[in-house]
């Protein structure tokens, strides 16, 4: 409980009046009532809409309802509001603030008053004032009490953030555990994270994070008039989230030098990145990624009782120039080309993470309530030049009706775009490919109640035509980048190929107009060609290091003679954002292929071949070019994947459910799997909220075969989801060769008997 001494008093003696000594927040039943328990142990943490009790105790007299009234103030900033208590049976407006006695609450020393915030209510830090007001209008007193935080809330449906199921508001809401979804569609890989809302010191990071804002720092009373909305509020804190443009959390980088930082996969929750910001005046810390900046996201909508999830879109186009296509080009060995005349400043990420948030949005109707896109990774900036992206509502998405939200067009390439991959020889295009269902392959977020994937891929993505196969040489030109479509909202536009750029009328998240600035023409579809020669490339199984790399190549002959073809094979390595690097591995061969014959070709990377090259982080790029030696034609097929990294063995004494403050054993074991001997290996283990410092164990050589082991104790500081990280790295390479995380649940102690 919380008490707090009253700060204003008069000279004189006023034994007849009465005098507020003590104020009982009732943090606990508070708290309890309100689903906030665990948010602060210093602040009372109520929801909007529902009434909260205070506890006032008097001095030498009780409060006499005839003698005086008790007026209440709340205080936002330079605005306030008043308004009486009144007795249960009085009529008041739950538009407005408001205040209660019932029967048996007033006692001869003290008063408990039911306060009842209006749901359209500012999320915010309060601060409450007490008047006691004689009949007369003498010795008026006037006490600050103390101050509460007001956050949203999915319990009740007046309240835009309202959701129908518990299940989802405690997966959505309350938990502090999630799973984000990384690597690519051949191997899909779950990275535990503990969100950490309640860990000491991630509110206040979230109410400062909202009190630094621009918007905040401009205009404070604007601010709050607006932090009604959860589509505002959720657009200010996408965009703080990155330090791009203000004293945001999170300094991104993508270029593998994290020295005077740590390694975005080294970050495992969000209080130590939280925690760091506030604690350092709100300097950005040092680095984050994607799935860095989504989950810190994350962490701060469920604080402030925004409905949220992280959400993985696998093969995410990054559309820089907004014309909805992404270009690749291949050399004629299938090798991806890094020349400056032939590389693209569009690309095509194994993965992206953002996050969704839950809300009824007013402003553009109800059909578009429910999940809506914010992303924090600052990649372009938006209309208002910042790097912010968001609230775009799904259903808007799937029906790519580009003029609804923000930023939709770009977040419609992410999950949509064509690809355009083509084949260049001596600076000419020879062959132009359109393939409509690599970007968004896949798009998953964490299961209710469970660590499996839940397929978002059809909530984004409509199915679409087969694609087109065009020949000629230029930079794409005349290639389709969407396909047609009749909105139902816009008088019936068809969103298809991108070409001038026009001015279009849209809604901001907060309801009042914006320009979107967006491309579209009206035409007929591209009339499509068969290919003569079809070719797919599949990776056989799920890759895994210490294994070779199996893949079937699948040519299919159209035509009604016979070809000699050549086919070239090439793998190079690649992050999961970048350009890939040079080749580790090539092959050529010629065969033959009959008319109408579809010939299976089997080829085998050795397991040698790409482990000189390969990181726990890293991607395989793996292309064919197969070319008809008559026609000098040349036909292309790419697959990307990740390769599952050698596994560690994390072991708890007692199982992976501990007390907290208790001490527990935990062996870390890694086995090296490869052909080689590793020098210098540095095994480690770390866990906000289990270790103080990062465990290590060394080893001069590990052959092929041999093991490594650590042995440490750890302690949680308090009850939650916690992670474990182990990470093995070794002298020839800068960059991790294996990484494991293990979730841990910590619960409170039990109770002693007699």
């Amino acid at each position: 409980m919380k008490h707090t001494q009253p700060t204003k008093n008069f000279p004189g003696h006023y034994r007849s009046i009465c005098q507020l000594k003590l104020v009982d927040f009732e943090s606990s039943e508070n708290q309890n009532d309100h689903e906030t328990d665990g948010l602060s142990k210093n602040q009372l943490v109520v929801r909007r809409g529902k009434a909260f009790k205070i506890t006032l105790k008097f001095g030498s007299r009780s409060w006499d309802p005839r003698l005086e009234k008790l007026i209440l103030e709340v205080r936002l900033g330079k605005a306030f509001v008043r308004f009486p208590v009144q007795s249960s049976d009085e009529y008041s407006d739950p538009r407005d603030w408001s205040a209660k006695i019932y029967p048996g609450d007033n006692h001869p020393q003290s008063a408990t008053i039911h306060i009842y915030p209006p749901v359209n209510s500012a999320v915010a830090l309060y601060e409450l004032v007490v008047h006691i007001v004689t009949n007369s209008g003498y010795n008026n007193r006037s006490y600050k009490i103390g101050k509460f935080v007001l956050v949203c809330n999915p319990w009740l449906k007046d309240d835009p953030v309202y959701m129908p199921t518990d299940d989802e508001i405690q997966e959505y809401v309350k938990s502090d555990y999630g799973c984000v979804f990384v690597g690519s569609t051949k191997n899909v890989v779950g990275r535990p994270w503990s969100f950490d809302q309640y860990e000491s010191g991630v509110l206040d990071a979230c109410l400062k994070l909202l009190e630094v804002s621009p918007q905040h720092v401009k205009d404070p009373n604007k601010d709050y008039a607006r932090r009604s909305s959860p589509s505002y509020i959720s657009k200010v804190i996408c965009a703080m989230v990155n330090c791009n443009d203000d004293r945001g959390i999170l300094h991104g980088k993508w270029d593998g030098d994290y020295k005077g930082g740590v390694s975005p996969t080294e970050w495992t929750g969000s209080a130590d990145i939280l925690q760091r910001w506030f604690s350092s005046n709100c300097k950005p810390v040092q680095y984050g990624q994607c799935w860095v900046f989504a989950s810190v996201l994350c962490t701060v909508l469920r604080v402030l009782g925004i409905p949220s999830r992280v959400v993985t879109v696998f093969n995410a186009a990054h559309d820089t120039d907004g014309n909805v296509k992404i270009e690749e080009y291949y050399t004629p060995r299938g090798e991806k080309s890094n020349h400056p005349n032939f590389r693209s400043t569009d690309s095509i990420w194994n993965f992206h993470v953002w996050v969704e948030c839950w809300m009824k949005r007013p402003d553009l109707g109800p059909e578009y309530d429910g999940w809506h896109v914010v992303d924090p990774t600052p990649q372009e900036k938006n209309k208002d030049h910042v790097f912010c992206c968001g609230p775009s509502p799904v259903v808007g998405i799937q029906r790519r009706e580009l003029m609804v939200g923000r930023d939709t067009p770009f977040i419609c390439a992410s999950v949509d775009a064509d690809v355009i991959q083509m084949i260049v020889k001596n600076g000419q295009v020879v062959r132009t490919k359109v393939d409509k269902e690599r970007v968004g392959k896949l798009i998953y977020t964490k299961s209710i109640g469970s660590d499996l994937p839940e397929n978002l891929t059809q909530t984004y993505k409509k199915k679409r035509e087969p694609a087109g196969i065009f020949w000629g040489g230029g930079r794409g030109g005349g290639l389709s980048s969407f396909d047609s479509y009749s909105g139902e909202r816009g008088g019936g536009y068809r969103i298809s190929r991108l070409t001038e750029s026009d001015n279009i009328m849209s809604l901001d998240a907060d309801g009042s107009p914006e320009m979107c600035e967006m491309s579209c023409s009206i035409h007929e579809p591209e009339v499509e060609l068969k290919e003569v020669i079809e070719v797919s490339l599949d990776i056989n199984g799920s890759p895994s290091v210490g294994k070779d790399i199996d893949m079937t190549v699948t040519i299919t002959n159209n035509s009604d003679s016979p070809k000699d073809m050549v086919e070239h094979l090439n793998a190079q390595m690649k992050e999961y954002n970048s350009d890939p690097q040079k080749s580790f591995w090539e092959k050529r061969e010629e065969f033959k292929i009959k008319p109408g014959e579809v010939l299976k070709r089997q080829h085998t990377v050795p397991r040698s071949e790409y482990e000189g090259s390969f990181t726990a982080d890293g991607m395989v790029n793996m292309a064919v070019v197969i070319k008809d030696k008559g026609t000098d034609e040349r036909f292309l097929a790419t697959e990307e994947f990740n390769l599952s990294p050698p596994l560690m063995n994390i072991e708890i004494e007692g199982g992976d459910t501990i007390q907290v403050k208790k001490q527990y054993n935990v062996v870390v074991s890694f086995t090296n799997v490869l052909t080689t001997t590793l020098k210098e290996v540095e095994l480690t283990l770390q866990g906000s909220g289990l270790l103080k410092t990062k465990a290590k164990a060394r080893m001069g050589k590990l052959p092929p075969g041999g093991e490594i082991d650590l042995k440490v104790s750890i302690m949680a500081s308090s009850p939650g989801t916690k992670v474990l990280v182990a990470t093995l790295t070794h002298g020839d390479s800068p960059a991790p060769l294996a990484r494991t995380y293990h979730k841990v649940t910590v619960v409170k102690q039990k109770s002693s008997t007699a």
